[in-house]
């Protein structure tokens, strides 16, 4: 089961892997859609056991961009997202394991 911390971290994990997605012109209003989803769920959330911040920090700094899309995808799924960008980050990563094997 996850943490309200584990679940905070792959939502942001979500929101910065949108904006490794250069390829999809409509990403703005993607990354508002997740803003949006990750506010819902600080507000109804109990999350004074952590700082929100350093969190999110970490996620940048220290997640790989392969887990960064990962999480995307989780989170494409929970604000229903269309298919095509759910295609687009499917491809990217597959780019990503491309890159790695060489």
């Amino acid at each position: 089961m996850n943490t309200l911390k584990d679940q905070f971290r792959y939502l942001v994990g979500g929101y910065y892997g949108m904006c490794l997605m250069d390829e999809y012109p409509l990403k703005e209003f993607i990354l508002q859609d997740i803003k949006n989803y990750i506010e819902n769920f600080i507000s109804v959330n109990n999350v004074d056991g952590f700082n929100l911040y350093n969190e999110a920090n970490d996620v940048l700094d220290n997640v790989s961009d392969r887990v960064k899309l990962q999480d995307l995808l989780i989170v494409l799924n929970k604000i229903n997202a269309s298919m095509e960008v759910v295609f687009l980050v499917k491809n990217k990563l597959q780019q990503l394991d491309t890159k790695d094997n060489f």
